[in-house]
């Protein structure tokens, strides 16, 4: 049984998930405002935020940005801003999903299934599908060796560590090059092409690195 933590300072909104999602066996607890968020993922066991855009108290980016800094907690962010500047924001502090309001109780149920199965991977990654030795930068994928750059090979490795996360171009820029080199996000496009054919050469029925459109790069090995 998951346990979900509701952050919305609409009531009824709020009871109304907590409802669909204990009909899906999840044990749920609800915040009505963001001053608390913090206090309650460190002292009870959440495994994932419902996480409003605008609340009383604290917002929800600022949330997101201070969960990250110590916690890979699954995020799920809860917004009637969908212009595409929030959406990259939300990105680059660390959100895993977006819902966009008005929403159905039902595909939030969804997504959250989603987002769990997402995270059960990343703890217990097949090693059959991908595996990565960070010595030699050497990949087998289904058992084949593939000889990647260094860029590759760390491009690689941080889709890997949370898989069906999706990291923006400016994301993976400062997680690469950490020298404040100035980077084009071109160049990453042109590595990212480089790893996928690469990696599609062997696994051409399966890509693990996929795009999401004006968005970024996410790895997929479900």
């Amino acid at each position: 049984m998951a346990h979900i933590l509701i952050v919305e300072d609409e009531e009824k909104l709020a009871n109304v998930l907590a409802e669909y999602l204990a009909l899906g066996d999840h044990q749920t607890t609800i915040l009505l405002d963001g001053l608390n968020v913090i206090d309650t993922v460190k002292e009870q066991n959440i495994d994932l935020v419902l996480l409003d855009l605008m609340l009383p108290g604290k917002d929800g980016l600022t949330l997101c940005r201070e969960l990250r800094e110590f916690s890979d907690i699954a995020i799920i962010m809860m917004t009637a801003k969908v212009e595409e500047i929030d959406r990259l924001l939300g990105l680059e502090l660390g959100a895993d999903d977006y819902i966009c309001k008005p929403y159905s109780p039902r595909e939030v149920v969804a997504r959250v299934k989603a987002l769990l199965r997402r995270t059960n991977i990343q703890e217990k990654p097949p090693l059959n599908v991908l595996e990565l030795d960070s010595e030699t930068y050497q990949v087998k994928v289904y058992q084949q060796v593939v000889e990647l750059t260094a860029i590759e090979f760390n491009l690689l490795n941080i889709l890997n560590k949370k898989p069906g996360r999706i990291y923006s171009r400016s994301q993976l820029i400062d997680l690469i090059y950490q020298d404040n080199r100035i980077v084009s996000e071109r160049t990453i496009d042109s590595h990212i092409k480089k790893l996928r054919k690469k990696l599609n050469a062997i696994s051409s029925e399966n890509e693990l690195v996929q795009s999401v459109y004006s968005v970024g790069y996410k790895l997929s090995i479900m």
